[in-house]
């Protein structure tokens, strides 16, 4: 708790005068020692007994109190709080039978969420409309029971399409984009987003257009159509920035929209016009304060790096070095595994394999190196034994590669790994071999895995080919 709602709770507590409250020293134990604070202490300093259960209880009703001192503090910080704090009040007055109160804060609620186009709370407002006309004259129900109806005709397509894209987010992220791409939640997706663009609701409702934005865009990013992304991004970023429609509500949307954009410009070669676009990310994270900077300030660092490891290597570390010392994503494990990947990753494309392999190393140490999926874990772990081959390492890469096939055995029987299979086999026989070069057998092998590297569209963390080709090539 930061000082204004410990400042408030105080308040709260004391709206009664008491000479020594228990829960307000209980309150003021935790605080100073947390998280380890020491409840034997505590326990002898307000009560004489060693039966903890009345310490229990105050626990408890601690927090209780600091719930409800949350609740009123901030009551109307966000659309959310204010909404339900009407609706609550209406309810309130509405058991007490003075329905004009009630119907008063019913109308509040309505308004601001008719505003924010809030279509669930608004599901549940004309609810309590139509259950206090049961009370009063004053109400006629049919008005809610139209209003309510064609608000769920919204809410039902809303709800569909929150559905799918729950299953297919959830894919997205677990995969990291290297796991095998799920297609048939893709179709179902497809078919609610053309069943949405019929909608007549679509064009004056900026809440479903958000939502076939989030719908299109995902589906040609699980697609990697990043031709076809891109403008769709410029078209739509331009439209709802034309039309007023980013809000402090929506901001997220707009970051993430100018994410997608800046990713998808890359992916084109865009260089140049990507990093503009970056620029224009670091200043939407500045606005409302700031409220959302600590979140997108990886992305950000990452839409440079991307840009920079093609335009300049040095330039793109030199910016991995800042991420990895900012205070934001140091808190975050994950970052800071993605940060050390990339390290990785550009001093490897530079022949530094010593620090490459250094930066590899020490993400595998995280305990979020294991949440992160199978396949991508996999796959770093070839892009290990390239480095171990570089540092001419052979023994480690022999005894790594027995432990691979043991570890990772239901993956190599997979046919979408075959190229990881394929690259492992090879580099076995490059680390035993005295001259890569003049062996006509390995020779043949690594060719073969070019030509279906260059044809396919998979992706590894680094390029296998390329990578073979100057092998062959020296």
């Amino acid at each position: 708790m930061n000082k204004e709602e410990v400042r408030h709770f105080k308040l709260f507590i004391n709206r009664t005068e008491k000479e020594s409250r228990k829960d307000e020293l209980l309150f003021d134990h935790i605080r100073k020692q947390y998280p380890e604070y020491d409840e034997k202490k505590i326990q002898r300093k307000l009560y004489e007994t060693e039966d903890k259960n009345a310490l229990y209880r105050l626990k408890n009703r601690l927090l209780e109190d600091i719930g409800k001192s949350l609740t009123l503090n901030y009551y109307d910080d966000s659309v959310l709080n204010y909404i339900s704090g009407n609706l609550s009040l209406a309810r309130l007055f509405r058991r007490k039978g003075q329905y004009k109160i009630a119907y008063y804060y019913l109308n509040k609620a309505e308004k601001k969420a008719t505003e924010k186009e809030n279509i669930d709370w608004l599901d549940i407002i004309y609810g309590d409309f139509i259950q206090l006309s049961h009370e009063t004259l004053d109400i006629n129900p049919e008005v809610y029971i139209r209003k309510r109806k064609a608000n769920r005709s919204k809410l039902n397509k809303v709800n569909e399409i929150d559905d799918i894209l729950a299953a297919l987010i959830y894919r997205i992220r677990s995969s990291q984009n290297f796991a095998k791409q799920n297609t048939e939640i893709l179709d179902l997706l497809q078919k609610t987003v053309n069943d949405f663009s019929k909608s007549k609701e679509v064009k004056t409702s900026p809440v479903l257009r958000f939502k076939i934005y989030d719908s299109v865009s995902r589906i040609l990013l699980q697609q990697q159509n990043f031709v076809a992304l891109e403008k769709y991004l410029l078209k739509t970023y331009d439209e709802f920035s034309n039309e007023k429609l980013f809000s402090r509500n929506n901001h997220d949307t707009k970051l993430q929209m100018l994410t997608y954009l800046i990713n998808s410009l890359f992916k084109n070669g865009k260089v140049d016009l990507s990093l503009e676009y970056a620029q224009r990310l670091k200043l939407a994270m500045q606005e409302f304060n700031g409220m959302l900077k600590d979140k997108y300030q990886f992305y950000y660092y990452n839409s440079l790096v991307i840009n920079y490891s093609v335009k300049d290597i040095d330039k793109a570390i030199e910016i991995l070095h800042e991420a990895k010392g900012n205070e934001v994503i140091k808190k975050l494990p994950m970052y800071n595994v993605f940060v050390h990947l990339n390290l990785s990753v550009l001093n490897f494309g530079k022949e530094n394999f010593k620090e490459a392999l250094k930066h590899l190393v020490k993400p595998l140490l995280e305990d979020a190196f294991s949440n992160l999926d199978e396949a991508f874990r996999f796959k770093l772990a070839v892009f290990e034994l390239m480095i171990r081959y570089e540092l001419n390492d052979h023994d480690y890469l022999e005894h790594k590669t027995e432990r691979l096939k043991k570890e990772y055995k239901l993956i190599l029987k997979k046919p979408e790994y075959k190229h990881q299979l394929q690259m492992i086999a090879i580099l076995e026989k490059m680390a035993g071999s005295g001259n890569v070069k003049r062996d006509k057998m390995l020779l043949k092998q690594i060719q073969l895995l070019v030509d279906e590297k260059e044809q396919s569209q998979d992706s590894d963390i680094v390029s296998y080919s390329n990578w073979l080709k100057k092998k062959i090539s020296r």
